[in-house]
């Protein structure tokens, strides 16, 4: 599946809830999975986001705000060409690199306002083909899912930076890749430089 179609299958999603991963607990921190807030999040049995990132606007509006271009191509490669799209679920900066045909789409899903529940829900109902809690990122919950357009060099991982907002990351890979074999691995470096940069703001 293509980028622009996954981020355009997150608009379904958004009507019901979105992501979640492990955390870990420490005596003096609420549990990951505790009781939902007054706004009802999380939903679904998500992991609640104990540090939540508050100032988001500059890259909702800016997707490629998130990883400066020399950031990106520490991680993945040299790029080709950097555009910013609208998706359904929120905009999102799309990558293109020289090692071709090589794409990195990742953006914040603004369209849900259920935060990683929503991927939750949706793997209780049984709608995803793929749904696998990952270690955090960055301390921020994460969850790797798709709904079909599983395969070699591809990935999708969405990291709850609040309990009410998710930043999605999809890369999709080449053979000539070195990250081919481990697509997700590669999709957890990007988020994690997504994340301190937030956290920066």
């Amino acid at each position: 599946m293509r980028p622009t179609a996954t981020f355009l299958t997150l608009a379904a999603l958004a009507s019901v809830a979105l992501l979640g991963g492990c955390s870990e607990k420490k005596p003096d921190t609420p549990p990951a999975t505790g009781a939902p807030s007054s706004t009802g999040l999380p939903a679904g049995g998500a992991p609640a986001v104990t540090d939540p990132i508050a100032n988001t606007s500059a890259v909702e509006s800016d997707p490629c705000a998130a990883i400066p271009a020399a950031e990106i191509e520490t991680i993945a490669g040299k790029i080709k060409r950097t555009r910013a799209e609208d998706m359904t679920a929120g905009k999102a900066c799309t990558w293109v690199f020289e090692v071709s045909p090589t794409t990195i789409n990742a953006g914040l899903a603004t369209g849900n306002k259920d935060g990683l529940g929503a991927l939750y829900a949706q793997h209780a109902a049984g709608s995803l083909t793929t749904f696998k809690p990952v270690d955090p990122v960055e301390g921020y919950p994460a969850v790797v899912y798709a709904n079909g357009g599983e395969g070699k060099g591809n990935c999708t991982l969405a990291v709850g930076v609040r309990d009410d907002l998710v930043y999605n990351v999809i890369p999709r890979l080449s053979t000539e890749h070195p990250s081919y074999s481990d697509p997700c691995g590669l999709a957890v470096k990007v988020a994690a430089a997504a994340i301190k940069n937030l956290k920066r703001a």
